[in-house]
């Protein structure tokens, strides 16, 4: 293997080459969702699997790069592993060391793991435009800069920072995410489109958040230390919005589109403007925006709202 050249498997015997009827026995899908105790590693990459053999009989000339990515695997880290290093190599990151890297990272921390199977469901259940959570896994460039920045949060948190930092900086040119090793993430975190976005080093992102396009969680310029916004559970960060500084959005919280953001902005309220200010939260609302994806009842509940 020469470098930067990527991770190769060859093809199956029993995958088609050739049009035809597809194998129903082969192909059939589990129904979705599972009750959300079983929504585990073992039933995802199932779904997964079972996907990626339908598309490879619906499409055969997927059928290749469906078996070196998903079906010659035993199992999702070292499927997710082969994926990412092939998608992050280059000629002097060696796609062989980074798929060791990523698989060592994911066995010796479980709870990564689970944040992946987390990252997966929420981009299943939130986006109407996902297919399915194979079509995630290979295609989807903010949930793959996501399982990569985990990997480099690992390292940086040992210490092997100019790896982590290495990371980062191919994550940004290949995905066009940038987000520094040292930001905490949590679990059930999607980047829906992903394009441009930007999150600093001392940023902090609760649980079941959802963020757009175009997107920054960045610094003032000036402070130093403790200087990026912290993201509460289940906020929605509209498409183009700007949190700068230490901000806090509290859980439940929702930032309208091209927002910019200096101030803290209280559990369940929205923001809207620029600079942003502050509307309420609707009364009776349990449903979290980061996870109901709900970008504009904000305008039809306050209709003195402007753009």
């Amino acid at each position: 293997m020469t470098a930067g050249q990527p991770l190769r498997a060859e093809p199956p015997a029993q995958l088609p080459c050739r049009g035809g009827p597809p194998a129903l026995h082969a192909s059939v899908v589990p129904s979705y969702p599972p009750p959300e105790s079983e929504a585990d590693e073992s039933w995802v990459w199932s779904q997964i699997k079972a996907e990626a053999r339908r598309d490879a009989e619906a499409e055969p000339v997927l059928a290749s790069f469906l078996f070196a990515t998903v079906l010659s695997h035993p199992s999702l880290p070292r499927s997710l592993s082969f994926h990412l290093a092939n998608k992050l190599c280059s000629s002097t990151l060696l796609s062989t060391l980074l798929y060791d890297l990523f698989v060592a990272t994911l066995s010796s921390h479980p709870t990564l793991l689970a944040a992946t199977v987390a990252d997966l469901v929420a981009a299943r259940s939130r986006d109407p435009a996902c297919a399915g959570f194979a079509h995630c896994l290979l295609n989807y460039k903010g949930f793959l800069a996501v399982q990569a920045h985990r990997v480099a949060h690992v390292l940086w948190a040992q210490g092997r920072r100019a790896l982590a930092l290495a990371l980062q900086s191919r994550v940004a040119e290949v995905f066009a995410v940038d987000v520094h090793p040292a930001a905490k993430l949590g679990k059930g975190v999607l980047l829906d489109h992903a394009t441009g976005v930007v999150i600093g080093e001392t940023a902090v992102v609760g649980d079941n958040v959802s963020i757009l396009h175009h997107v920054t969680l960045g610094g003032t310029g000036k402070a130093v230390g403790d200087r990026h916004p912290k993201i509460g559970d289940g906020v929605l960060i509209g498409a183009g919005a700007t949190i700068l500084g230490n901000v806090r959005i509290g859980a439940g919280g929702k930032i309208g589109a091209g927002s910019v953001v200096l101030i803290d902005v209280p559990p369940r309220c929205t923001a809207v403007g620029n600079p942003a200010r502050l509307l309420g939260g609707k009364k009776g609302e349990h449903v979290m925006p980061g996870e109901s994806m709900d970008h504009t009842s904000f305008i039809q509940q306050w209709s003195d709202y402007t753009i």
